[in-house]
């Protein structure tokens, strides 16, 4: 019943990969057809013009959709998805879902009151100014036994997080098939163990690039 339907329908196939195959408005109400495509690629800024410029991926849903599927286009076989809570979260809920998968693992960063017989570790990333705590329960310890288990995060830097989560998961005997991120920052990019889809530059306080 909303007027602006079907242009908003229109530019929504537009910027998503999908076709708008009819439109039609009688009686006060729209109808549209829409054929579901191939998500658009996913093209990156990691280029800066400014101060302040950062990657999230928690408020684009579509970024997020592409970059998912991305990534499983470059991905190996595996069984299950890890990730550390939290920017990585709704990387690995969406590639799991595009993958067909009904589950995920979260490394928490702190014990919860559902876990039991936790393993933890410790972590010193560059996203936070102390040493934090990577955790995982028995529940995710037995989804991860003897799996071939794919890591994900939206940026590797430094790689603190990634080996805290490889250590998590070499603790419960599961197999590490590969490590994947949306963006590979600074010397990251010159791994030969990891799968990314950008190089992210190390910037200077002016915005220029190191």
């Amino acid at each position: 019943t909303d007027p602006g339907f079907p242009r908003d329908a229109a530019a929504w196939c537009n910027s998503t990969g999908n076709q708008l195959i009819s439109k039609e408005t009688a009686g006060g109400k729209s109808v549209v057809v829409i054929e579901k495509g191939e998500p658009k690629s996913c093209n990156i800024v990691t280029s800066c013009e400014g101060k302040g410029k950062t990657f999230i991926m928690f408020s684009d849903v579509e970024i997020t959709k592409a970059c998912a599927a991305e990534l499983l286009k470059k991905a190996p076989e595996f069984d299950i998805l890890i990730t550390a809570e939290s920017k990585g979260i709704p990387l690995a809920y969406e590639m799991a879902r595009q993958a067909g998968r009904n589950d995920y693992i979260v490394a928490r960063k702190g014990p919860k009151l559902y876990m039991t017989d936790i393993i933890k570790t410790t972590v010193d990333s560059i996203t936070t100014d102390h040493i934090q705590t990577l955790c995982i329960g028995k529940h995710e310890a037995d989804m991860m036994r003897g799996k071939r288990v794919l890591i994900v995060d939206d940026v590797i830097s430094t790689g603190e997080s990634l080996k805290s989560i490889e250590t998590l998961v070499n603790q419960v005997g599961a197999n590490i098939v590969g490590k994947m991120a949306v963006l590979a920052e600074g010397g990251a990019a010159d791994r030969d163990d990891i799968i990314y889809l950008e190089k992210l530059p190390v910037f200077n306080p002016d915005g220029s690039v190191k």
